[in-house]
């Protein structure tokens, strides 16, 4: 698998896919640690057996074909650069959707895609600071693009785009125009 149609320079260059993994976003991290990783690489899974949420929640991706994926951008600028990232993040994916699929999602701030008051995708965003300066970006995007069974403790406050909607989202084609959109932002943002 691999990403299509990228107009980009650098983020979704290096793209890893796993069939099952613990966590896009613990890869990264662990690709970091390793000193393994190229600036814009991007790690997608299928299915994540320990997904990462906010605040320390599970985000569940045990079925195929959902949107899960995370990735790296290496920056050496001051966390005022970086305020309000996450919502022009979710800004861009609701514009992809309408787009797209002529479909109105909604931002509940500041990491949630919502759709009737129910989550539909989340944005996780961690940095890595030093010396006052924030030396890299891991950003983690879920969106429940097929999945239709929701675990109990969720299963009143989340949905999916095919449950709402019944249609099938192409996630390759919604990952690459969320790279050469997003790498736009990145490059006016942070390295202006």
């Amino acid at each position: 698998m691999q990403l299509i149609n990228l107009e980009t320079n650098f983020l979704g260059r290096n793209f890893i896919f796993y069939n099952k993994i613990d966590s896009t976003q613990n890869e990264i991290w662990r690709l970091i640690e390793k000193n393994n990783i190229q600036n814009g690489t991007l790690v997608m899974a299928d299915i994540q057996t320990k997904g990462k949420g906010t605040h320390g929640r599970i985000w569940h991706t045990e079925e195929k074909n959902n949107i899960a994926f995370s990735f790296y951008i290496k920056t050496d600028c001051t966390a005022e650069k970086l305020e309000g990232l996450t919502l022009e993040i979710a800004k861009v994916i609701v514009d992809i959707f309408k787009e797209k699929y002529s479909i109105e999602l909604n931002i509940k701030k500041p990491n949630d895609i919502t759709y009737n008051n129910k989550k539909i995708g989340g944005i996780l965003t961690e940095s890595k600071i030093n010396s006052e300066k924030v030396k890299c970006l891991v950003i983690g995007i879920g969106i429940n693009t097929e999945k239709m069974n929701f675990e109990e403790d969720i299963k009143d406050i989340a949905t999916s785009i095919k449950k709402e909607f019944g249609i099938e989202v192409d996630r390759i084609n919604v990952i690459s125009n969320f790279c050469n959109k997003f790498e736009e932002i990145i490059k006016r943002r942070i390295l202006e």
